[in-house]
């Protein structure tokens, strides 16, 4: 019987073949988000954890997002009174405890058995930090929405055929979402990393997407977007409207004039087109193209609360995680998505004490020192 299930390939199947399967720490022995990274490393399957950590072709843009907080250094004021700290605010209707939202990212059954349920509640338990529900979850909306009381956003891939957008942005409007987020800079990804592990083992990752018609990886079944798009969407909306994955202040202006309450500076963390800027390069244009007519939203790199800080100095309304939450999620569930924000809560505390900002009002370019290359 012994020899039996060891040679069963259920049991094999639960493991990784990358890997040994060593201790991993205590969520009480974690200091920063950078901790929970390796404890998801070690609890989940290497391509469930490669789908959230690569970026797309060689990720230069992956590891640019990361090296631009280095290149923004941090001007204190000394001698103020910060000790009542103020960072509620509200972002488009939606009042938050900390300038801080969790970004859109697909299938977290990945990481846990619950996958957005648990990610939401984690959110909930966190200062009921706003969760941005993404299109491709693995849980649907309307039974997300029941399991907490903290505000819920969506994010919508445009559809070609209009009336699937107008079906899903009425259902998910009458389940609650308090804003609707368009992701546009998704056209033609492919990511080279997970293409290489398929030939690292026998038992290849089936994909569930339609392999595309042409010899070249070239997905063409989102290559049709245009500013259209958005015109023909707006009488659907009902909620504030934004759009994400902008990274110039020419997108910025053409946002203004097609109407969108909302920008959303990010370059999908380095996954979609690869060898441009930072998003903290850029937002500073973005932010002066805008002259306040908008909100503007920041994702792609942050990590810490400095990281966080620097984002709302030079601009942005409120900053969204994207990978961080995900390391909770594959770490502990639903206390892991809780304490990993309540970590970077209390690290952007900690920041505005130290540089004499008590208020998110008194955040701006003076309290930084940039040396983009």
């Amino acid at each position: 019987m012994a020899g039996f299930l060891s040679g069963s390939p259920v049991l094999r199947s639960q493991q990784d073949p990358f890997r040994d399967h060593s201790r991993v720490a205590g969520m009480n022995e974690l200091i920063t988000a950078f901790d929970f990274e390796p404890v998801a490393y070690a609890k989940v399957p290497r391509f469930n954890y490669d789908y959230m950590a690569y970026g797309t072709d060689g990720e230069f843009t992956l590891r640019r997002n990361r090296e631009a907080f280095d290149w923004v250094e941090l001007v204190p004021k000394r001698i103020l009174d910060v000790s009542a700290l103020r960072t509620a605010t509200e972002i488009l209707g939606t009042k938050m405890a900390f300038p801080i939202l969790i970004s859109p990212s697909a299938q977290h059954a990945m990481l846990h058995p619950d996958g957005e349920v648990a990610t939401y509640k984690g959110a909930a338990a966190a200062s009921n930090t706003p969760y941005i529900v993404s299109n491709v979850s693995s849980v649907p909306f309307e039974k997300i929405a029941p399991e907490a009381k903290s505000p819920l956003w969506f994010q919508i891939y445009p559809k070609p055929v209009l009336d699937e957008n107008r079906v899903l942005l009425e259902k998910v409007q009458e389940a609650g979402a308090k804003a609707v987020v368009v992701t546009i800079d998704q056209q033609a990804d492919e990511h080279e990393r997970a293409l290489h592990d398929r030939n690292l083992t026998t038992r290849v990752a089936l994909s569930r997407r339609t392999p595309p018609k042409n010899p070249y990886r070239l997905r063409d079944n989102r290559l049709w977007y245009s500013w259209k798009y958005f015109d023909q969407i707006r009488p659907m909306v009902k909620v504030p409207l934004l759009a994400k994955g902008i990274n110039t202040a020419e997108d910025a202006k053409l946002c203004l004039e097609h109407g969108i309450d909302g920008i959303y500076v990010s370059n999908h963390g380095g996954r979609s087109l690869d060898y441009g800027a930072s998003t903290l390069e850029v937002l500073p244009e973005i932010v002066d193209a805008v002259g306040g007519k908008a909100t503007i939203l920041f994702d792609s790199g942050v990590r810490r609360g400095t990281d966080v800080l620097k984002a709302l100095a030079l601009g942005a309304s409120a900053v969204c995680l994207g990978r961080v939450p995900r390391w909770g999620l594959g770490a502990y569930g639903a206390p892991g998505v809780q304490r990993i924000l309540e970590i970077l809560q209390a690290e952007l505390l900690q920041a505005m004490a130290y540089t004499g900002r008590p208020t998110l009002a008194s955040l701006n370019r003076s309290m930084v020192r940039t040396d983009f290359p």
